[in-house]
């Protein structure tokens, strides 16, 4: 890793986008047949994919190995399936965590009223997620979920999930890299917070309006990469959502 410190702005459209009858998602990185050698990664993260599922849709069973996969709901539901026999829904302050390891199936779709026996409905949902590079490749498979509670998130930077030593005492779900952590916030206009420092720092903005110090507005669907750098603030302009991964390691070349 470079020690010159770097800001790069990714805007939001300008990410490749997957658009179908029941999917408009959104790829900060390389993902699907939208590949681009010279987007690929940042530090440890592979995919931040911003996604909108229509109801009664969704991501089919299909498989995952080798990685440590977050999901972030901003709205709506979503209900997780697994092989390994967790099934669940996911809605908005519920952090989620997949570790695929040596194989694991799953699906995702937006059909909730399947597994409650309640009304269907018609709201879309909308989620992010995140997929990070785990430590070890071979691991068992492993799901968990945790409610992150909804005042920590409103007007403070906190620790959604992490495999870093540092965070074990936190309230957070745990992942595969002892070298990642994913923090959130929720901010009212005027709010603030200060970024970690790190090697590496990803910031995506998936709702609202925010200000990063020393270099400007960011709207929804913006990124930053951050390289050798931190301590900067981040002020939200209207009410926003911030989800910043924090990185002590990257890619081996």
């Amino acid at each position: 890793m470079s020690n010159t410190a770097t800001i790069d702005i990714r805007r939001a459209g300008d990410r490749a986008a997957t658009k179908i009858s029941w999917l408009d998602s959104k790829h900060s990185f390389s993902f699907s047949d939208h590949y681009d050698p010279a987007n690929t990664h940042h530090g440890l993260l592979l995919v931040n994919n911003d996604d909108i599922v229509t109801p009664g849709a969704g991501f089919e069973t299909h498989p995952h190995r080798d990685m440590e996969i977050v999901t972030w709901v901003l709205r709506g539901s979503l209900v997780h399936q697994d092989s390994t026999g967790h099934s669940g829904v996911i809605y908005p302050g519920l952090a989620q965590r997949m570790s695929a390891g040596r194989g694991i199936l799953h699906s995702e779709k937006n059909d909730s009223w399947k597994l409650t026996g309640g009304e269907t409905h018609s709201e879309p949902v909308h989620f992010v997620q995140m997929w990070v590079v785990p430590d070890e490749s071979g691991i068992t498979p492993g799901y968990q979920q945790m409610e992150i509670d909804d005042e920590l998130l409103r007007g403070k930077l906190i620790t959604i999930a992490s495999g870093m030593p540092e965070h074990r005492d936190e309230t957070a779900i745990s992942i595969q890299n002892r070298f990642a952590a994913l923090h959130g916030a929720r901010l009212q206009p005027g709010d603030s917070v200060e970024l970690p420092q790190a090697p590496y720092l990803h910031l995506f903005v998936p709702r609202g309006e925010v200000a990063l110090e020393g270099a400007g507005p960011l709207q929804e669907g913006d990124a930053v990469r951050l390289t050798a750098t931190g301590g900067q603030l981040v002020t939200a302009t209207t009410p926003a959502e911030i989800l910043v991964w924090e990185m002590h390691a990257g890619l081996a070349a």
